[in-house]
């Protein structure tokens, strides 16, 4: 009897456990800004950003954790923010404001990256200080290493969220468009010499990249690839069109070069198979913009897998840059 009674009492604390769990997608479901302060926890404790004991030191296990359930005596454990995240995010009722706040998060997340991942308000009393906070603190590898990890995060948000479609979204809509609005983050690059603004770039560079990866592939096979040729042509105009002046840019060069060398970049690396499918057009004007951002090397490579079709461009260039 008491061995019953015993597994009686755990099954309703976890049938208690569970229908609280289950009771707080609500909040969710009508509370924009409560999902906004759960994707904040996701990438606060995958990045170790956050001033709680738990979530310190920062890891893919501190954004899973080990599910729910009453582990103390007298109440819930807290349940890890990737766990409830993938629990409550077929409730949010307007998924496409996801990409702004993802993007917000993660530019937030890499000016924390840069001030050595103090949290903000260490960060702005250090800079009241006589001396300052000296961005230089933190290695330049290390900060790539944590950045690569908060656009990955990032990406699987995005992707989790709304599938292609929201993807699709990001790369053809926002993204453009917050480059060329203006925001705060320009100026803090600019105050600490452009670390923050090339990080930013970077960031922005493989968060695009992953997401363009999670919805199309990097081959043709699958059914999804069809859309990619549209949505990545236009992208990559836009690219070369901003970089020759015809569209002006309300954030920092810095950021915007890192991040046209960053997404060419990965492109060339990784997805070669999306140089293919682009207007050789739109290639080559790239491609002499890349020239003039002093990457020779990275335009040649670009037009080397055009295709046929910019074999003479890539002739060209090669024969100009030994000149």
């Amino acid at each position: 009897m008491p061995i019953l009674a015993s597994l009686w009492a755990q099954k309703v604390k976890r049938w208690n456990d569970y229908l609280v769990f289950s009771a707080s997608q609500t909040v969710f479901h009508h509370n924009g800004d409560a999902v906004v302060q759960l994707l904040k926890s996701c990438f606060t404790s995958t990045l170790g950003l956050s001033s709680s004991r738990a979530y310190s030191n920062g890891s893919v296990g501190a954004l899973l954790g080990h599910g729910f359930g009453s582990h103390f005596s007298g109440g819930i454990s807290p349940v890890a923010p990737g766990i409830l995240y993938l629990r409550v995010h077929r409730s949010v009722r307007d998924v496409m404001f996801m990409t702004e706040e993802v993007l917000s998060l993660l530019m937030f997340s890499v000016r924390d990256i840069a001030s050595c991942g103090l949290p903000r308000d260490r960060v702005d009393r250090l800079k009241k200080t006589k001396h300052g906070m000296r961005y230089g603190q933190v290695s330049l590898a290390a900060a790539m290493a944590r950045v690569r990890i908060a656009a990955t995060l990032g990406a699987t948000l995005v992707w989790i969220s709304g599938g292609s479609s929201l993807v699709q979204s990001l790369i053809k809509e926002t993204l453009p468009s917050w480059f060329i609005s203006t925001h705060g983050l320009d100026q803090e690059g600019r105050e600490s010499g452009g670390m923050v603004a090339m990080l930013g770039g970077y960031a922005l560079a493989y968060f695009a990249v992953l997401c363009g990866t999670f919805a199309w592939g990097v081959d043709s096979v699958t059914p999804a690839s069809k859309r990619r040729p549209k949505v990545l042509g236009a992208h990559l105009e836009f690219l070369a069109s901003a970089l020759d002046g015809k569209i002006s840019l309300g954030c920092d060069w810095a950021m915007w070069r890192a991040y046209v060398s960053g997404f060419v970049s990965l492109m060339v690396a990784c997805t070669q198979k999306w140089v293919l499918e682009v207007d050789v057009e739109v290639l080559k004007r790239l491609s002499k913009e890349l020239r003039r951002l002093n990457e020779e090397e990275l335009a040649l490579a670009l037009l080397g897998l055009g295709g046929v079709g910019a074999m003479g461009a890539a002739a060209e260039l090669a024969i100009e840059c030994e000149v």
